[in-house]
């Protein structure tokens, strides 16, 4: 046998399924947002991460495409739908997602891991706004989605911390669905009825160099180092794909360890990738923040869980973090 033949032969070899295992996804479609909060993601889909891993794992290339999406509400519709594998999200919008369809075979989603946390705060462009009580219904808040967006409960959790429980929903009113660039274009004028963005880096730290803004409150002054962001997937998707799976897990730790390791590099995948216009300097000022911290570990996500059960926002409670979430995960120091 000649070596083209060998040659041949190996790579037939690796394409071919193991006896006993069954074909696995031949298309991925994943999904990020604007933030920091999804660097990880951004350097995966940049530097190729996920198809580094799935040929690692002798599976066959897959057609893996991207989109971004911002909000919650957006980011279910479309799961619900069928036109995502793999998305990123705020862990409050996927708790409520995991309640609401735990059970309907053709709806239920699972964790796949955590991602990130960082400074998400509250600026604000007026004078009178000093605190929470001081919002009135002129001062509108923009969120990426309403009622049940990352920014939408975690300011939920602030009004309940401040007001009571029994108050929690005492601003919901007030709130108004943008993505962040546009709620952050619009803060910056003055000149709409947004008073105040709930934001997340790199648009709360864009948004603080104008000395016409500044900071009411920060989230981790309720949820301390808590998971904001997770990545989440159909049921029957996850189900169908375990080596997949495991590929995708394993290229998000690589991301994260390329985050650590060379954070200039991370740097130039957001840039590449986010909609705001930024410097490397600015970029890297924000990943080296005390407060900016990527684990594929979910933790904290009981808390959201068990706030949103007490408000009545989702009806099934998760005995424990690791329900939530698929079984590769389990082995983890989660909460």
């Amino acid at each position: 046998m000649n070596r083209r033949t060998l040659l041949v032969a190996g790579a037939v070899a690796a394409a071919r399924p193991v006896w006993g295992q069954t074909p696995e996804a031949s298309a991925i479609r994943l999904s990020h947002g604007y933030g920091i909060l999804y660097l990880p993601l951004m350097v995966m889909r940049h530097r190729k991460l996920l198809e580094g891993q799935l040929a690692k794992a002798g599976l066959a290339p897959a057609a893996i495409s991207w989109v971004v999406f911002d909000g919650g509400n957006v980011i279910n519709d479309a799961m619900l739908a069928g036109a995502l594998d793999i998305a990123g999200t705020g862990a409050p919008g996927f708790v409520t997602l995991w309640a609401k369809a735990r059970g309907v075979p053709r709806a239920e989603v699972v964790g796949v891991s955590g991602l990130s946390t960082c400074a998400l705060s509250l600026n604000v462009n007026r004078d009178h706004l000093k605190s929470l009580a001081d919002f009135g219904p002129d001062d509108k808040i923009a969120l990426p989605g309403i009622k049940t967006s990352l920014a939408a409960v975690v300011l939920q959790m602030l009004v309940a911390a401040k007001f009571g429980a029994e108050n929690y929903a005492k601003l919901d009113p007030f709130t108004v669905g943008l993505p962040h660039p546009e709620a952050y274009g619009a803060l910056l004028s003055g000149r709409t009825e947004i008073a105040a963005h709930f934001a997340s880096p790199p648009y709360s730290i864009l948004e603080l160099k104008s000395p016409r803004i500044r900071r009411v409150v920060a989230a981790s002054e309720v949820l301390g180092d808590s998971t904001l962001d997770v990545v989440f997937a159909p049921r029957r998707f996850v189900d169908a794909n375990p080596r997949t799976m495991g590929a995708f897990l394993a290229a998000l730790d690589e991301a994260n360890a390329l985050i650590a390791a060379q954070p200039e590099q991370a740097a130039e995948a957001f840039i590449a990738l986010a909609a705001a216009k930024m410097t490397p300097d600015d970029v890297l000022a924000m990943v080296r923040d005390p407060d900016t911290k990527f684990d594929t570990t979910p933790h904290g996500v009981m808390a959201y869980a068990t706030f949103m059960k007490g408000v009545g926002s989702i009806k099934q409670m998760p005995a424990a973090w690791s329900d939530m979430f698929m079984p590769l995960l389990s082995s983890r120091p989660g909460s």
